[in-house]
């Protein structure tokens, strides 16, 4: 039996990465914050990302750089307004890092800059800041210490947002499920930050946590909130390939330190396709790489990084290095197994400049929003850095704001009266890994008009099917998630069949050429 209780905050933030803490922590001084994250608290994607933030932090790099490499990423879709707003706002939010305590790698004495900056694919300079191969998490952990530490902000782990409340068009709250009591919570507040992250979940290989299922994707486009650009899924090139550790993710800084792509037969072949060779940007060495399994039967390919030797790999990649061993992989003696894995959602919540969606009362940061900023392809480190920026620029709005918000009417709390308890969870397993699969199959790296038919027309029934268990029965975690698996995945191909070319990491075969102007991909619900 679902219990129902009422509770009210300034502000909702949905989801406790990088985004959502930045946001929260910048809204404490001015207001009450609740955050709720479905898991624990730092099980979200910040915590496992590798690699760094790019920033422009070197004398010898400039904004125009950072600008021109973003906009050579995203292949002609990029908002350059928003790419040169990111960019020029990375050493500000770097420095709020450092004052933070975040603990960077530091440089090399006599460096221009007092931490270690290193290279990834599609970069001209080396800008990313790291904190050796573990950025993610020690960014996570500084900012949750900081989160806990202040009397405004309300951290609540295991708590799973059902949908957003709405009164007309504003947005007043959100329902939410506690997995531990079983209580929907109706949570009230001035304004709703969507921090939730992407949908790479939708895929059945992938490097992101069990969270990254789209909620708020979901919640946004049920609440009436156009998306965009949901074709563009990048895959990393290098997810570590081993039957024991298959989510584990093989950072772009090992290329980016000099890691080379060996067929298992020992050949190199990336300058095959593409003159930068390992540095190129994710979606052509993602593409390179599926080439090569398809054409040869491989099940994977060779990152060897052997030459740079033990000491340097040590240093550098410590995190790797632990975790490789204990599946018994020496990559300061041997090359690792690596395959392609789904790893970001460049699209998603139609946002602007202040993180704001078409729903007032509603925002949405980080990895759930569509800001412009990645275009067709996300350039490496750039996302974290887009968390950084725009929860800042969410936060700061809020608190221009909320003095002259009008008084919202009571929200009603959520009924359960015509649903009952499920005899049997099988639906929900099976349409879960269907989903999973026929989106890896059909939906993946390389895509054909007769492959995205077949996957609209099987996502479209287990649409139905979810939905139809979904109004009958009790909510469960498992359930509200595959609610939103299901259509973010039906979204994912609906754009996919709107695009009649190849660009960026979307590549259609029977689309394979690029047309001269792009343009963005925009959904836009019919209510």
């Amino acid at each position: 039996m679902i219990q129902t209780e009422r509770t009210r905050t300034d502000v909702l933030v949905i989801g406790s990465g990088i985004a959502g803490l930045t946001t929260a922590l910048h809204l404490a001084d001015h207001c009450h914050v609740t955050v709720i994250a479905k898991k624990n608290l730092e099980e979200g994607s910040t915590y496992w990302a590798q690699g760094g933030i790019a920033a422009v932090l070197d004398p010898s790099d400039s904004v125009e750089a950072h600008v021109r490499d973003t906009l050579n990423a995203g292949a002609g879709l990029c908002d350059e307004k928003v790419v040169r707003f990111v960019s020029e706002n990375s050493r500000e939010m770097i420095d709020w890092l450092i004052e933070l305590g975040v603990p960077f790698t530091p440089a090399e004495p006599g460096a221009p800059f007092p931490f270690h900056l290193t290279k990834e694919g599609g970069h001209s300079h080396r800008r990313v800041i790291h904190a050796a191969d573990h950025t993610g998490r020690s960014v996570e952990t500084i900012l949750l210490d900081h989160a806990k530490a202040h009397e405004n902000i309300c951290l609540l782990s295991r708590h799973e947002a059902i949908d957003l409340i709405r009164d007309g068009e504003r947005v007043i709250g959100a329902y939410v499920l506690h997995e531990r009591t079983h209580t929907v919570k109706t949570i009230q507040a001035q304004a709703v930050v969507l921090a939730t992250g992407g949908a790479s979940k939708a895929y059945l290989y992938t490097s992101n946590p069990d969270t990254s299922t789209g909620d708020g994707i979901a919640m946004a486009w049920r609440a009436g909130c156009p998306v965009a650009n949901m074709e563009f899924n990048q895959f990393h090139p290098t997810c570590l390939y081993h039957p024991r550790d298959r989510a584990f993710l093989i950072s772009e800084a090992v290329r980016g330190e000099g890691g080379i792509l060996r067929l298992p037969t020992g050949e190199r072949f990336m300058h095959q396709y593409d003159q930068r060779g390992e540095l190129a940007p994710r979606d052509i060495v993602a593409r390179a790489i599926d080439s090569e399994l398809k054409k040869h039967g491989f099940d994977y390919v060779l990152l060897d990084i052997t030459h740079r030797g033990s000491t340097f790999i040590k240093q550098h990649f410590p995190t790797i290095y632990q975790r490789l061993l204990k599946v018994g992989i020496d990559m300061t003696r041997e090359p690792i197994p690596v395959v392609p894995a789904a790893h970001y959602t460049c699209g998603g919540v139609v946002t602007d400049l202040h993180g704001r969606t078409t729903r007032p009362g509603l925002y949405a940061v980080g990895e759930v929003a569509y800001t412009g900023l990645h275009g067709a392809n996300r350039l490496a480190s750039n996302s974290l850095l887009e968390g950084l920026v725009f929860g800042r620029e969410a936060a700061h709005d809020i608190i221009r704001t909320l003095p002259i918000l009008p008084q919202q009417p009571k929200a009603p709390l959520w009924d359960s009266s015509k649903v009952e308890d499920p005899q049997e969870q099988v639906l929900i397993s099976h349409d879960w890994d269907e989903i999973r699969r026929t989106m890896w199959d059909y939906v993946g790296i390389v895509r054909s008009d007769k492959r995205l038919k077949r996957a609209a027309k099987r996502l479209r029934m287990i649409q139905h099917e979810v939905n139809e268990y979904y109004c009958q029965h009790t909510i469960n975690p498992n359930l509200i998630e595959l609610r939103n698996l299901a259509l973010v995945a039906e979204l994912i191909v609906l754009s996919a069949r709107r695009r009649k070319e190849s660009r960026g990491l979307h590549y259609n075969k029977d689309y394979p050429r690029t047309f001269k102007r792009a343009r963005p991909t925009v959904l836009t619900p019919k209510y």
